[in-house]
């Protein structure tokens, strides 16, 4: 037989303390929140609310993909690889340690115009910036301009924070392993006059201004940028010290771009970091036409010893950045499964009713016997 069970009455019928006069601590306090006596809202999950539910998302995410993924198509992008490891590439002879510095030379065609700003991008394969000790080997500190800091750098530098008694600046595996290929694009306007034209390639504006203007800054002092650098030197991969970056000085030091695009590390082991932007001058004209060009590399960056590719990337971009197709395939597939289901649903909770209402309208009462 079952009774009746008073919750309150169970709660407040016990002592609050134990016999012999203590508290009871592990008893939690008689509050609708410990309780867990806060009314709530149930939702009962049938048929006729979930149906519209997988409609609706499916009608939102489809056309949202679509969107997406007609935009991704339309960026323009081209992409040159020059590792150099193919005996027929212009850059195989830069492979030996022994030509150095090392210049290539490739040809490539654009069938389009590019209009619009364009980037340019280098791109590393096989490449894991994501490791744990090389992602902790830096002073952020340092690199943010703490004189402190910077003649004595953090533990987690090591093997990269002091090179012949004297503090590397800046230090880590992260600095050490820069990129510092040097890339030029040129255009040949007219094929019977062979003369190239340069592309204007402007090296400012492609970082964060927190990185710039919060993260990253230059040692405090009234002298040069070589003065406030004394007592330091360069790290060992590196072929001049930190102060030689560049010639301006608002792009020099620990505030040069490139050296800032480089530390903030990628996630994955194929990456591309922006190299270069190509503003477009006017409306009237593409920013690159369609025609023959041909990269200058300056090859530095040896990828041949982790079997890594490097890789020159030109690219127009988009408001919802560059090119990209997962993201649109990811909506529509999201889409189309919900709305799928909502027809599945929908099919077996009508076939139910359907059976139900044929069940009942073929079922007879049976007739009692007559007596005789």
């Amino acid at each position: 037989m079952a009774t009746n069970y008073d919750v309150k009455a169970d709660v407040y019928s016990k002592p609050l303390c134990a016999p012999k006069g203590t508290a009871n601590t592990r008893r939690p306090n008689n509050t609708a929140f410990k309780q867990q006596r806060l009314p709530a809202w149930k939702p009962i999950l049938t048929a006729s609310t979930m149906m519209p539910s997988f409609f609706i998302v499916g009608l939102i995410f489809i056309p949202i993909g679509i969107g997406i993924l007609v935009t991704s198509n339309n960026i323009q992008e081209t992409e040159i690889d020059y590792t150099g490891t193919e005996a027929s590439s212009p850059c195989n002879k830069c492979l030996s340690p022994v030509v150095t510095p090392c210049i290539c030379t490739i040809n490539f065609t654009l069938k389009e115009a590019f209009k619009g700003n364009v980037y340019m991008y280098y791109g590393l394969s096989n490449f894991y910036q994501n490791h744990r000790h090389y992602v902790k080997s830096r002073d952020d500190s340092q690199l943010s301009g703490n004189t402190k800091a910077l003649l004595n750098p953090s533990r987690e530098c090591e093997p990269y924070r002091r090179n012949e008694d004297k503090p590397i600046a800046p230090c880590g595996a992260i600095a050490n392993s820069v990129f510092n290929d040097t890339l030029e694009l040129f255009w040949i306007a007219n094929e019977s006059d062979p003369t190239p034209i340069p592309i204007p390639l402007k090296k400012k504006g492609i970082v964060w201004w927190t990185d710039k203007n919060v993260k990253f800054r230059n040692p405090p002092g009234k002298g040069s940028l070589e003065e406030r650098f004394n007592g330091t030197t360069k790290p060992p991969s590196w072929h001049k010290p930190v102060y030689m970056l560049d010639s301006e000085d608002d792009n020099n030091g620990f505030i040069n771009e490139d050296f800032i695009v480089w530390m903030r590390t990628a996630a994955l082991p194929t990456f591309r970091k922006l190299y270069r932007r190509i503003d477009r001058k006017n409306d009237s004209q593409p920013t690159l036409p369609a025609g023959q060009y041909y990269l200058n590399i300056t090859y530095n960056y040896p990828v041949h010893s982790f079997h890594g590719r490097k890789r020159m990337v030109l690219s127009t971009i988009s408001w919802m950045g560059g090119k990209n197709s997962f993201l649109g395939i990811a909506y529509i597939t999201v889409g189309s499964i919900s709305f799928l289901l909502g027809v599945a649903i929908s099919s077996l909770y009508c076939l139910r009713a359907l059976l139900s209402y044929i069940s009942f309208s073929t079922w007879r009462p049976r007739m009692p016997l007559k007596r005789s």
